[in-house]
C-alpha cells in the first residue's frame, strides 16, 4: 500500500483521506495482531469503529462517483467492491461476536486483514486513479469534507445489509445512535 500523504485539512482531497485511513486500517491490523489482552481489545475496537466509518463512507461518497466515471468499469466494479465489503462486515461481525479472547480470533483477524487490504489496494489502483484523471481537484477537496461528513454520522459497527448508499442514509442514523448507545455501555466507568 502507497504511504499515507501528509496533507491534512481543507487542502486534502478524498483520495488523500481514505488513503490515509487505509494505512491507519493498515497499522491498527498490526497492533491487533501483535498485541495481546487490553491492548488488543483496545485496537479492535479502534480498528472496529474505523472499519465501519470507512466504509460506510465509501458506500455513500466514493462508490456511487465511481459508477460514473469514464472507463472504470462503473457498476461492475463497484459491485465487485461492495461484495468485498460486505463479506468484510460479515468476518468483522463474527469476530466481535466472539470476542478477543475466542479461539481462532487470530487467524479470524489475519483473514479479515488480507481482504481487507486487498480490497484496499482494488481501490488504490482501480478507482482513485479514476477520480484523479476524471474529477477536477477543487470538487475532491470538497468531497473530503462530504466524507468526514459520513463517517461522523456513520455507525461504529458493521452492517452487512447496509451497504449501499441509499441503506446508509436510510438505516445509517438510526444504526450509529444505537451503536453509540451500546459503545457508552459497554465503556469501562472513568
Amino acid at each position: 500500500m502507497p504511504d499515507a500523504p501528509a496533507t491534512n485539512g481543507p487542502e486534502q482531497d478524498m483520495v488523500d483521506l481514505l488513503l490515509a485511513q487505509h494505512a491507519r486500517i493498515e497499522e491498527l491490523f498490526l497492533l491487533v495482531i501483535g498485541s495481546h489482552g487490553e491492548t488488543r481489545r483496545d485496537a479492535f475496537d479502534d480498528l472496529t469503529r474505523l472499519l465501519a466509518a470507512h466504509e460506510t463512507a465509501e458506500e455513500e461518497v466514493l462508490h456511487p462517483l465511481a459508477r460514473t466515471l469514464p472507463g472504470g468499469g462503473g457498476d461492475a466494479m463497484v459491485d465487485d467492491r461492495l461484495d468485498e465489503e460486505r463479506r468484510a462486515k460479515e468476518t468483522l461481525q463474527t469476530l466481535i461476536d466472539g470476542g478477543v479472547d475466542a479461539g481462532g480470533f487470530e487467524t479470524g483477524v489475519i483473514l479479515l486483514r488480507d481482504a481487507v487490504l486487498r480490497h484496499a489496494r482494488y481501490e488504490e489502483r482501480q478507482e482513485f486513479p479514476l477520480l484523479r484523471q476524471h474529477v477536477a481537484a477543487d470538487r475532491l477537496r470538497a468531497l473530503a469534507a462530504t466524507v468526514r461528513a459520513a463517517e461522523a454520522a456513520a455507525p461504529t459497527r458493521p452492517h452487512p445489509a447496509a451497504q449501499s448508499a441509499k441503506a446508509n442514509l436510510a438505516l445509517g442514523p438510526a444504526l450509529a445512535v444505537t451503536d453509540k448507545i451500546r459503545d457508552a455501555a459497554h465503556r469501562p466507568a472513568e
